[in-house]
């Protein structure tokens, strides 16, 4: 649970956040328990930590995780106890005016629940000592056991692994998305990927994955060798640090960029030729700016996208890239880089803002 925002680095020593006991309420209607049994580390989650994203606190963190349902509330519909899950950071009420665009912009309701630390059905199911806790994006997967919203949920079936599942829930709907749901790159498409973490990552076995069917190249960036490294195994046909990129002159159809900070969305802008298309996935401090040229744009016929989770509806994309995984095409496993402990938090976020591994990954007995 994070008690402190803007901490002091390396947070081993500070200890922003604390393994507590806390007691968490029943599932009201249409809520269910979920023991989770995995759960990913991710920027979104050390942006709290490190006061880029301003949440409430104390809040119990993790927003990408995978579990098994052990009990439904009220009207909690087609899920059943013993069901495996994934949750979803951005539930989607199916109402709004954002739920109508087919996943291009988010759900007005989910969004306003996401930053008060509610559940999408409102109100909060985590106490400590009597004291309200609040839920981080619906989910709260830094624990034993979350009381979660149906819609934040997607059912899968058990030969999906608890890690594979979670991963899912986020790195892949979000870089994954990037590409199918915003760009949607087409036959002979150069598509590159600017930031190798965990959904930068999982851009480039997407975009690996249509090379088959797309004749696609795929180049991907970054300042980390390792990462580099890495991205040729899962499928890159071209890697380059962003000084080796800028020195070529190299550009791509679609540039994805995936690094969350203003230096990478330059890199990746300048980096997207005549005619093509940059999407950025990244959440950088909500002040920060960046300079482009709005007439290399105009005069070039280029498009900059924002997309958030990817433009992904969760229902709709977790089957088809569970079918990628299963058939293949997809292999999610590789981005989990270490399996880790609850205990071991603090040590994990600064391998996060290290930029070391892709995905840490707690695992729950």
């Amino acid at each position: 649970m994070l008690e402190r925002i803007g901490d002091a680095t390396p947070y081993a020593e500070s200890k922003p956040l604390v393994v507590d006991e806390l007691d968490l309420g029943e599932p009201g209607p249409g809520e269910l328990l979920v023991r989770i049994e995995a759960a990913g580390l991710c920027h979104s989650d050390l942006s709290v930590v490190d006061g880029n994203r301003v949440r409430p606190v104390p809040m119990l963190l993790g927003h990408e995780a995978a579990g098994r349902v052990e009990q439904v509330g009220p009207g909690g519909g087609d899920i059943e106890v013993g069901q495996r899950v994934v949750m979803t950071f951005l539930p989607r009420c199916g109402d709004c005016e954002g739920c109508a665009t087919n996943g291009r912009t988010p759900c007005i309701t989910g969004s306003m629940s996401n930053n008060t630390g509610e559940l999408l059905g409102g109100g909060r199911r985590l106490l400590r000592r009597g004291e309200p806790v609040h839920h981080h994006l619906g989910v709260s997967g830094f624990a034993t056991h979350a009381v979660v919203d149906r819609r934040s949920v997607v059912p899968v079936d058990d030969d999906v692994p608890p890690d594979v599942a979670a991963v899912l829930g986020c790195a892949v709907l979000t870089g994954g998305g990037a590409l199918l749901n915003s760009a949607r790159p087409g036959p002979g498409d150069r598509i590159m990927v600017v930031g190798l973490g965990g959904v930068g990552m999982a851009a480039v076995l997407v975009a690996a994955s249509l090379r088959k069917d797309l004749g696609c190249e795929v180049i991907a960036v970054d300042t980390l060798p390792e990462k580099l490294s890495l991205a040729t195994e899962l499928g890159a046909t071209q890697v380059y640090t962003p000084a080796q990129l800028a020195e070529q002159g190299i550009q791509a159809d679609v540039v994805v960029e995936a690094a969350g900070n203003v230096r990478a969305f330059e890199t990746a802008v300048a980096a997207t030729g005549p005619g093509g298309t940059t999407v950025t996935v990244g959440l950088p401090n909500p002040e920060a700016r960046a300079s482009i040229s709005p007439l290399g744009l105009v005069a070039q016929g280029r498009s900059i996208v924002g997309s958030y989770l990817g433009s992904a509806v969760p229902a709709r994309d977790i089957p088809e890239y569970v079918r990628m995984w299963r058939e293949g095409g997809l292999p999610v496993e590789r981005l989990v880089s270490s399996r880790i402990r609850l205990e071991d938090i603090n040590h994990a976020m600064d391998e996060l803002a290290a930029g070391h591994g892709l995905r840490q990954v707690i695992v729950f007995d």
